[in-house]
């Protein structure tokens, strides 16, 4: 029997929404006991001092990228799992853009069995999987909806803008019966062209081919458009700009059926922060203006977006060691982004710490139709320990991902995750 005695740790849990210092009896992994204070504890029990430190439902990512199959010189399967447990998340899914790319329910299965290997070896997140619409994303021929969804895909996606809006529809239209989510990554690429950069007076400046707001917020209208034609159920990732979120709000007015996501990095980050020139800030959507993360944060705050994506995209220093333009774009993210958030977001006062915890675990597991358990009596213990006051080093030696491509490595960041109980 493994007991664990969390004494006076503060425990953030927005599924019941409570923000309070407890003691929590954990045995076996189940929650056993939570109170204000535990007198009665056996004496051979060891306590552990959780004052300062703060207890939360497991995290969730909604989409990151798995190196393996085809691309382990970037991440593994084993490094990508202990990635996302050492930065909080007891679940994470991965897209499908691997190789092959996750098209049939053949390789379902294989990487269905490789997970439960790896969960039964290391006690790792639960990895879900997304399946893709088109076959090799190629974006012209419908995979098996059926097959997949049997197979047990979280929901399909492509992960990438589309080439042709029929066949939005059409997956719309197919889709209806299966009761999986969608994702799409909305871009006009006729629009962005080669652009890699937001743009503004910074691009200007920087001297990067730009890509214009209506890239995005042309593609998400013609999107929505759709939606309330078909009445499908939608989720629209990577959402980047002040428009984009006007114009999911005013669908949910008109109750469609839409949830919507942004990445970490845009509430963290704008065009400013690209005159460093780091390849590691070249994202897909590129970073926002000042005036788009302040809508994104206000989106966040009011319920707008749904949730914050990691979107963990790992490349070899070789990958990324190259012009600003013509690298990969993508950033590693699973194990920075809950003491980043927390560090600028909460610690600021910009965000309660329900907030934030409320976009990171149960919203991005409700935008997957899952839920997450309230942290109490009886519940099997999906859990986050966290620490908001450590400061640690970005660097080799401790990070779990295999790659280090990101603009804060070698820097000190504060707050980091003691344990997880998947």
């Amino acid at each position: 029997m493994i007991t664990e005695f969390l004494q006076q740790v503060r425990v953030i849990d927005p599924v019941s929404e409570t923000d309070q210092i407890s003691d929590v009896l954990i045995v076996d992994g189940y929650i056993q006991a939570i109170a204000p204070q535990i007198a009665d504890i056996s004496a051979d029990i060891s306590i552990q001092d959780c004052r300062g430190l703060v207890l939360g439902n497991g995290l969730v990512d909604l989409y990151s990228h798995s190196g393996e199959p085809g691309f382990e010189e970037r991440e593994t399967l084993t490094s990508f799992l202990q990635a996302a447990s050492a930065g909080g998340f007891t679940r994470v899914t991965v897209l499908p853009d691997t190789f092959p790319v996750i098209d049939n329910p053949a390789l379902v299965a294989q990487l269905q069995k490789q997970i439960k290997l790896e969960e039964s070896l290391h006690s790792s997140p639960h990895l879900q999987i997304w399946g893709a619409i088109t076959l090799d994303l190629a974006g012209k021929q419908l995979t098996e909806f059926a097959d997949l969804a049997t197979a047990g895909v979280v929901g399909f996606t492509d992960s990438k803008p589309w080439e042709n809006l029929g066949i939005v529809r059409r997956v719309l239209e197919y889709l209806q019966p299966f009761g999986k989510v969608v994702a799409f990554s909305p871009c006009d690429r006729h629009l962005s062209l080669n652009g890699v950069m937001r743009e503004g007076g910074e691009a200007l400046r920087i001297g990067l081919p730009p890509i214009p707001a209506s890239a995005e917020t042309g593609a998400i209208a013609a999107l929505l458009e759709l939606v309330a034609n078909m009445r499908t159920p939608v989720h629209i990732m990577r959402v980047s700009t002040a428009r984009s979120v006007e114009l999911i709000a005013t669908a949910k007015l008109q109750s469609l059926p839409v949830t919507a996501s942004t990445t970490w990095m845009h509430l963290l980050l704008n065009t400013a922060d690209v005159k460093s020139y780091h390849t590691s800030l070249h994202l897909d959507p590129p970073l926002g203006n000042a005036s788009d993360v302040a809508a994104l944060r206000a989106g966040v705050r009011g319920g707008v977006i749904d949730a914050i994506a990691i979107d963990h995209a790992a490349y070899t220093y070789e990958e990324k060691v190259q012009a600003f333009a013509e690298s990969p774009p993508g950033a590693i993210g699973l194990e920075l982004a809950l003491p980043l958030l927390w560090q600028n977001l909460v610690a600021t006062g910009e965000f309660t710490a329900l907030e934030l915890w409320r976009v990171l675990s149960n919203q991005p597991a409700a935008c997957v139709q899952q839920e997450i358990k309230p942290i109490k009596v009886g519940e099997k213990a999906e859990l986050t320990l966290f620490d908001p006051e450590q400061i640690w080093t970005v660097n080799r030696e401790n990070l779990h991902t295999l790659s280090h491509n990101t603009p804060w490595f070698g820097q000190q960041i504060k707050g980091r995750v003691l344990q997880t109980w998947c």
